[in-house]
């Protein structure tokens, strides 16, 4: 049987609805698993919703949606989440606290440590900070928080293939603060977090110049780069794979896949949205909840009485 994947429409005055509604119908993803949509995407539902207008209303949709699917999946009724973009504005219109899926979701799943990956074949990023402003990064970019950061990745890419995985960390500072001729944060955080983790017999190495670091591991030198902030990840895979990189929640108790764009409300409603990243998200999506159907039903050995 195929795996359900729950795919959620996000903001509805954005393009999610259409790309869902495509994807829906999309033979490279039937081929792989029955996606069920969660939200307001009939022509009759989005009526009450104004293409590219941010509401209250749409964001309070978008996150009931969520809240829906996330319960299906804690329950066994769909095996894993697709999401399209939400608009963090009109989360906030509607009163609502979390700046994006990845807060929400470990909210909903009472997940105590979460890291947002952004994968795709030719580079795989890890964020350590995501959504808050970048003069707040120093500050929040403790070496409890990187080593947490780098213990997570280590422990879940495996999934990916990744069975032993070679990781290496971004400076924060430029040339990777010339040993504090640039910036404290390097020695005083992030080498410590990095030697910690190494001491765990974790491939983990940094920090790197990050003007470097993911070509280097574009090239094949690494498996996954972990970022210090949002844009410094972002950026990268969005040059080298827009549209086909995936967003995954990582230290969730369910699989959670998302787009690699926005809302896209400039174009809402115009019928030309492109639905490829969706497509790969519940693609991966699929994969993994195929992959933990196996190993849930790998026999297991019993000692002797």
């Amino acid at each position: 049987m195929k795996p359900r994947i729950a795919v959620t429409v996000g903001d509805p005055a954005g393009i999610g609805p259409e790309i869902a509604t495509k994807v829906a119908a999309d033979a490279r993803v039937l081929d792989m698993c029955e996606p069920v949509l969660y939200g307001p995407h009939a022509p009759q539902d989005l009526q009450a919703f104004a293409p590219g207008m941010l509401s209250a209303e749409a964001g309070r949709a978008a996150y009931n949606a969520i809240v829906s699917a996330v319960r299906d999946a804690r329950s066994g009724a769909v095996d894993a989440i697709a999401t399209a973009p939400v608009n963090k504005e009109a989360f906030a219109l509607a009163g609502l606290p979390w700046k994006g899926h990845t807060e929400l979701l470990a909210h909903l799943t009472g997940a105590s440590r979460v890291a947002m990956m952004f994968y795709a074949d030719v580079l795989r990023v890890v964020l350590a900070t995501i959504h808050v402003p970048l003069k707040d990064v120093p500050r929040l970019l403790t070496r409890d928080l990187l080593e947490s950061i780098i213990d997570l990745t280590a422990h879940e890419l495996p999934r990916f293939g990744y069975a032993t995985p070679r990781l290496a960390v971004a400076g924060l500072n430029p040339h990777a603060g010339e040993h504090g001729v640039i910036g404290s944060e390097e020695d005083a955080v992030l080498r410590p977090a990095i030697a910690a983790c190494r001491g765990r017999r974790i491939d983990v190495t940094g920090p790197w110049p990050a003007d470097t670091i993911f070509v280097r591991a574009s090239r094949g030198e690494f498996d996954a780069v972990i970022a210090c902030y949002h844009d410094q990840g972002l950026i990268p895979v969005k040059l080298l794979a827009f549209g086909r990189a995936v967003n995954v929640t990582l230290g969730l108790p369910i699989i959670r896949t998302s787009v690699d764009h926005g809302t896209a409300f400039d174009i809402a409603g115009q019928g030309r949205a492109d639905h490829s990243s969706l497509v790969e998200a519940v693609r991966l999506a699929a994969r993994l909840a195929a992959d933990r159907r196996d190993v849930a039903r790998e026999p297991r050995t019993h000692r002797a009485s």
